[in-house]
C-alpha cells in the first residue's frame, strides 16, 4: 500500500467517502505525496510520453502557430508567450529556437512565461532551457503574468484537471464516491444523495442504469481565467489534449504508470490520473467570454501546420536510419490510428482574428 493511500484510507475512515475530483486531486497534486508534486513522469524513463517529446516538430509548428497568431493581432509588443503545464520544458525548448528564427524582434521583445505549480518540475524545465537568451519568468498561476497582449498553448493540460463523476441509480443520479469495501480496500460507490439533473449535460437523460457522466467544474474555470485575460488584453490560446469533440455519456478516469493501465484505485500517487477532455465544453466557454473558438484534431492541425513538409526538410539530408524514425514521429503525432484522431485541438482568437490554419510562413530553424 502506498504511503498516500494509507493516508487516503485513514482520512475515510474519519471523515467518510470522497468524490472522485477530490481523489484524483489528492493522488495528482498533495504537497507531500502526489504525483505530480513528487515524480518526473514525462519521457521513456517515465510512466507516458507527450508529444513534445516524440519530435521537435511538434513545438516547431505550435509555434509557428503562436508566430501566425501574433502576426493577426498585429504585432503587438509588449506581450507576452506562456506555457501552462509545461511538463519537462521541451515544448518551450523547441519554440523558443524556433521563434528566434522567425522573428528576432519577435523572441526579443516579448516575455516568455512557464505556469507550473510543482518545485520538482520548475528544477527540470530549467535545466531543459538551459541558459538562454531569452526573458523567461516561471509562474504559479496566470493571475501574475503582465497585463499585456498572451499567447498561451497547453499541451495535455486539461486531462489532468480533476473531474466529478455521476452515477444513474434508480429514476436520478448520484455523485460517485471513493469508499472502503468490507476489507477496508478502496472501492467506488454512488453516494446517498440525489444530484440536480440541471448539473448534467442534455444527454444524460437517455443514459442507462449504472452510467457514468462526468463533468469539470476545474477546467471550466481554468479555461474561463484564461479566456477572460485574452478577452481583456488581446492574444491567443492553443490547447492540444486526448478527448472528444461532443459530449458524451461514459466513464474515462484512468490510471497510467510504467507506459502501462492500471487500477485508478490500486496506487494513489504513483500513476497518473486522467479523464478525457470535452472539448465542446471549453469552446462553449471560450465563446461565452467573446472569442472564436476552432475545433480540430491534432493530426488536421499538425497537417496543416506542414508536418510533412518540415518531415520532408528534416530527413533531406539525413541517413535511412533517421528518416524512418522521422516517419513514425509523423506517423506517431498525426496519424488517425495513433495520437492524430485521439487528440484534440482547441484554438481561441478574439472575434475578427483570422485562425492560422496553415503554414503559410516559412521558418528557417535549426535541423
Amino acid at each position: 500500500m502506498t504511503r498516500l493511500k494509507t493516508r487516503i484510507v485513514d482520512l475515510i475512515e474519519a471523515l467518510g467517502p470522497l468524490p472522485v475530483n477530490e481523489y484524483m486531486a489528492l493522488c495528482l497534486f498533495d504537497p507531500a505525496d502526489g504525483y505530480y508534486t513528487t515524480r518526473e513522469p514525462f519521457g521513456a524513463a517515465g510512466d507516458f510520453i507527450t508529444a513534445p517529446e516524440i519530435s521537435q516538430m511538434f513545438g516547431e509548428l505550435v509555434a509557428v502557430w503562436m508566430y501566425q497568431a501574433w502576426a493577426a493581432s498585429g504585432r503587438p509588443l509588449p506581450a507576452t508567450i506562456a506555457e501552462i503545464g509545461p511538463g519537462r520544458g521541451t515544448l518551450m525548448k523547441d519554440m523558443l529556437r524556433t521563434l528566434s528564427r522567425l522573428d528576432p524582434d519577435l523572441a526579443n521583445g516579448v516575455i516568455f512565461a512557464m505556469i507550473e505549480t510543482s518545485p520538482r518540475l520548475t528544477e527540470v524545465q530549467q535545466q531543459t532551457l538551459g541558459v538562454t537568451p531569452f526573458a523567461v519568468r516561471w509562474h504559479e498561476t496566470i493571475e501574475t503574468l503582465p497585463q499585456q497582449p498572451l499567447f498561451i498553448v497547453g499541451n495535455e493540460l486539461f486531462d489532468a484537471v480533476p473531474v466529478r463523476q455521476f452515477v444513474r441509480a434508480g429514476a436520478g443520479w448520484r455523485e460517485r464516491m471513493v469508499g472502503l469495501d468490507d476489507t477496508n480496500d478502496l472501492c467506488f460507490f454512488a453516494g446517498a444523495g440525489s444530484v440536480d439533473p440541471a448539473l448534467l449535460p442534455a444527454d444524460a437523460t437517455e443514459a442507462t442504469q449504472g452510467a457514468i457522466v462526468e463533468i469539470a467544474p476545474a477546467r471550466t474555470a481554468l479555461m474561463a481565467a484564461i479566456a477572460e485575460r485574452i478577452s481583456q488584453d488581446g492574444g491567443a490560446g492553443l490547447f492540444l489534449d486526448y478527448g472528444h469533440l461532443q459530449p458524451g455519456v461514459g466513464d474515462t478516469l484512468q490510471a497510467l504508470r510504467s507506459h502501462n493501465h492500471e487500477d485508478v484505485l490500486a496506487n494513489p500517487g504513483e500513476a497518473d490520473l486522467t479523464t478525457h477532455v470535452d472539448f465542446a465544453a471549453l469552446a462553449a466557454t471560450v465563446r461565452a467570454h467573446g472569442l472564436d473558438a476552432h475545433l480540430s484534431t491534432q493530426g488536421d492541425f499538425l497537417l496543416g501546420m506542414g508536418i510533412l513538409e518540415r518531415a520532408g526538410r528534416l530527413g533531406a539530408d539525413a541517413d535511412q536510419a533517421a528518416r524512418d524514425k522521422i516517419a513514425e514521429a509523423v506517423e506517431r503525432l498525426a496519424g488517425p490510428q495513433a495520437m492524430g484522431d485521439l487528440f484534440k485541438v482547441l484554438a481561441m482568437l478574439p472575434r475578427g482574428v483570422a485562425a492560422p490554419l496553415s503554414a503559410t510562413t516559412p521558418f528557417a530553424t535549426a535541423d
